[in-house]
């Protein structure tokens, strides 16, 4: 097995043949019959040894009788338990402590100790045991800092793990001199002569490890030279690659110092820790704990990614080839990356690198990584450092084509693992090409308009597109062969995402695909909604790549395949061809169930309402679309109804928050434009009408303001004015809806005028010379107009204000002027 370690009688490590290619059977059969005698005679005098230096004795012995690639993993598993870890420890511990009287040089305790150590590691259990946590700290100080890591006059930096899981700064019991003297055949012998009823077994090594060590007479301490061995080193390396890779492995090297530790000893740039320490830390970094990483050590991490920067922009072409895939582990994530003008740097010099290996013809493999660092780069730094418009356009022609090439021209429907990871590349260069091709800045020539991707121009533009919409034909392509039993692959999710991006703001192009692909897609939404937590496998890999749900940055839930499709089908609802293939699909109960659910998670447990959601706004936007749009299906189907159920309930709580002034503006318009189109029900469901009613009222004469002081024209209130870009068409389309409600149900009117609201407006337009702009007026003369046709009492307070008005804003309103002489 690759990285085992056998020990010469000397103690020194050799390597041995790997695992797979070792001759043994069960029970060692690959040794002879002399050998398995020995093997079984040590292994008696391991298990029984009264002392460490009876243990090092039998397994100097086996190691040189009994070769480990004679022996099978079986036989291997009981060498490896007899010995234990508290030796290696122990002899870790001793070589770096100050007079310690062990009676070998420091070097050699260190070399065996680290060498027991690598031996174990390479078995699973072993790797993953605490006594083996507990010594890495102290090996991560010898890849850093080799043997002066640790004073001499104290043992290494305590852990939390204590003297129940064999802490190692308990220390090596033998006397080695001896071993350095005596043939460990005799010493062998001597165990065995003395018979089994005369060796006690010593007690378990995870519960007692040793006393103090023993001195040599007139010994005197020893320094340990500072420069690591480079066979001891390889086998800190073995421990540390053997931990990283069990179960929750990088979070206890991370708890640990790993990630300083590492920095360091690539830093410098010793063979073995470029060759071993470096890939080592870049796995480290390609995990679920990248984040935390760089959130706990972004000072080494930020020194380290500056100097592989240096090294990549004065690499050979070919070595820089060979270091964009190393460079992409060691790149922070967009989400809390460090803002500085040292990772600025690093973009520059890194697209430096980049540009003409982009222009270059290179092999599929060579282009797959170039693709993969130029998609962090995007994410991280945008398109501003990439280069000329044409180098811009071409980076995305190679994405493109790439994704056609993958998912057009697939022998079956199985995607490699390296394939996907290059794909999902190429996808978000893609979705950052479709946000910056659709993105038009004005610019000084009004005839020549640019896109933010570096001055891209209008007829470059469109070729992005073109070659976009290439690639996105693939995609749909793909999608319409992917069957329902793979909704859980993880890279049928990034292609579903990456389409919706481009349906985010392109829903003309390829219409007719887009039609006939709807249904995979809803339901492909249908199939993780309902899949909910068991989607483990997905939710996993979204952790892993860092993927937020939806652009809101929100965690994964099950909700996050709809999230993604919300802006499309929002688009579609106001199309009629889509929107009746959504009707078809019952996508309105779809999305009511969304917002719902939403809600429910957005107030969590302490039933309080929580942060701004995007996604649910974008869902109403949406069923408004098919409100305004639909007005008999929105009567006939039942999930209306429970859609204003719900608006009756959550409306009044959000109206409240003004974080959520957005989505209760959304709430108050889409539960007015419902009202107009039904009567009201009878019952608490009334009740409920009823307080909703009462609430839209107050919220939407919460946006107007008289002016201060005196006459003047009308503002919106300071609370709304921030949000008004947002809400103020919502505001009108919600009075607009109020005056419809007042023609389908006449006791609205009485609700109006008997709560003070009719009042409350008819002083604000009489004490306001003007208006701030034609929506307002329009919206608030279209409610005054209802009031005034539908109920008399209205009509009478409406026409007594316009008589006390002098210059009053509610004289321009000609229409409403216009009902009152009839």
């Amino acid at each position: 097995m690759e990285g085992t370690q056998s020990l010469g009688v000397d103690g020194s490590p050799q390597a041995e043949e790997s695992e797979q290619e070792s001759a043994g059977g069960p029970g060692g059969q690959g040794l002879s019959p002399g050998q398995r005698e020995v093997l079984e005679r040590c292994l008696h005098t391991l298990t029984h040894a009264r002392n460490d230096s009876h243990t090092l004795a039998a397994l100097l012995l086996i190691t040189r009788l009994c070769p480990a690639n004679q022996m099978d993993h079986a036989t291997l598993r009981r060498v490896f338990e007899a010995v234990g870890l508290g030796l290696p420890a122990r002899l870790l511990v001793t070589a770096l402590r100050s007079n310690s009287g062990a009676g070998l040089p420091p070097e050699e305790l260190l070399s065996l100790g680290a060498a027991l150590l690598a031996a174990l590691s390479t078995d699973p259990d072993m790797a993953t045991h605490p006594q083996l946590l507990s010594t890495v700290p102290l090996l991560l100080g010898l890849i850093a800092n080799g043997l002066s890591s640790v004073p001499r006059d104290q043992g290494p930096a305590q852990t939390t793990q204590g003297t129940a899981e064999g802490h190692p700064s308990q220390t090596f019991h033998g006397n080695t001199s001896d071993l350095s003297k005596k043939n460990p055949n005799q010493v062998l012998k001597d165990e065995i002569k003395s018979g089994a009823d005369q060796s006690k077994p010593r007690e378990s090594e995870q519960h007692h490890v040793s006393e103090e060590p023993i001195k040599a007479e007139g010994e005197e301490s020893r320094s340990p030279a500072s420069d690591l061995d480079e066979a001891v080193a390889i086998d800190c390396y073995q421990v540390l690659r053997a931990v990283c890779g069990s179960t929750h492995g990088p979070e206890k090297l991370l708890a640990r110092g790993a990630v300083p530790a590492l920095c360091s000893a690539v830093a410098q740039k010793r063979v073995q820790s470029r060759q071993r320490g470096l890939p080592l830390l870049g796995h480290l970094l390609s995990g679920p704990i990248k984040p935390k990483a760089w959130s706990k050590h972004r000072a080494e991490l930020s020194s380290l990614l500056a100097s592989l920067a240096d090294e990549f922009s004065q690499a050979s072409d070919q070595r820089r080839l060979e270091m964009c895939a190393l460079m992409t582990q060691f790149l922070p994530l967009p989400e809390g990356a460090p803002e500085s003008e040292g990772l600025k740097s690093v973009g520059s010099q890194l697209w430096a690198g980049l540009r003409p290996m982009i222009q270059s013809k290179v092999t599929p493999a060579q282009l797959g990584d170039i693709l993969v660092l130029s998609a962090c780069l995007l994410d991280l730094f945008g398109w501003a450092p990439v280069g000329p418009p044409k180098l811009c356009c071409l980076l995305v022609n190679r994405a493109c084509v790439e994704v056609r090439m993958g998912l057009e021209v697939l022998p079956s429907m199985e995607v490699s693992l390296d394939q996907q990871n290059i794909l999902g590349a190429c996808y978000r260069i893609m979705e950052a090409a479709m946000e910056q091709a659709c993105c038009q800045e004005e610019s000084d020539e009004p005839s020549e308009p640019r896109t933010a991707i570096a001055g891209l121009s209008l007829q470059q533009s469109k070729q992005v597109l073109g070659v976009l919409a290439e690639a996105f034909s693939a995609i749909i392509y793909y999608l319409q062969q992917v069957g329902a039993g793979r909704h859980g692959d993880p890279f049928v999710f990034a292609t579903f995402r990456c389409l919706c991006a481009w349906l985010a703001e392109e829903t003309s192009c390829l219409k007719d695909d887009i039609l006939a692909l709807l249904p995979v897609l809803i339901g492909y939404v249908r199939s993780q909604r309902e899949a909910g937590g068991q989607a483990e496998g997905l939710a996993s890999w979204m952790s892993e790549m860092s993927v937020a749900d939806g652009p809101q940055g929100r965690a994964w839930t099950a909700e996050g395949a709809l999230r993604y499709l919300l802006p499309a089908l929002c688009h579609l609802s106001a199309e009629e061809a889509p929107r009746q293939l959504l009707l078809s699909q019952g996508v309105p109960a779809l999305l009511t169930d969304f917002l719902r659910r939403g809600w429910e998670a957005s107030r969590g447990a302490g039933g309080k309402a929580g942060s701004r959601d995007p996604s649910m706004e974008t869902a109403c936007s949406a069923l408004l679309n098919f409100v305004v749009t639909e007005p008999d299906y929105v009567r006939e189907d039942a999930c209306f109804a429970s859609l204003q159920s719900f608006l009756n309930d959550a409306f009044p709580v959000a109206l409240h928050k003004p974080q959520l002034l957005v989505m209760a503006a959304n709430f108050c318009t889409l539960g007015l434009m419902i009202g107009r189109l039904t009567q009201a029900p009878a019952g608490p469901a009334g009740m409920g009408q009823h307080r909703f009613f009462s609430a839209a009222l107050g919220f939407l004469l919460g946006a107007l303001s008289g002016p201060d002081p005196g006459p003047g024209q009308l503002r919106v209130s300071a609370a709304w004015q921030d949000w008004w870009h947002e809400v103020g068409q919502l505001w009108a389309l919600a009075l607009q809806a109020f005056g419809a409600c007042v023609r389908a149900q006449p006791a609205v009117a009485r609700l109006a005028r008997d709560g003070g609201w009719l009042a409350e407006v008819l002083g604000l337009l009489g004490s306001c010379s003007a208006l701030p702009d034609s929506q307002i007026q329009g919206a608030l003369e279209e409610a005054l107009v209802a009031l005034a046709s539908h109920c008399p009492l209205c009509r009478a307070d409406i026409a007594s204000c316009m008589e006390r008005s002098k210059g009053g804003s509610i004289m321009s309103m000609a229409r409403l002027q216009r009902v009152l002489a009839h």
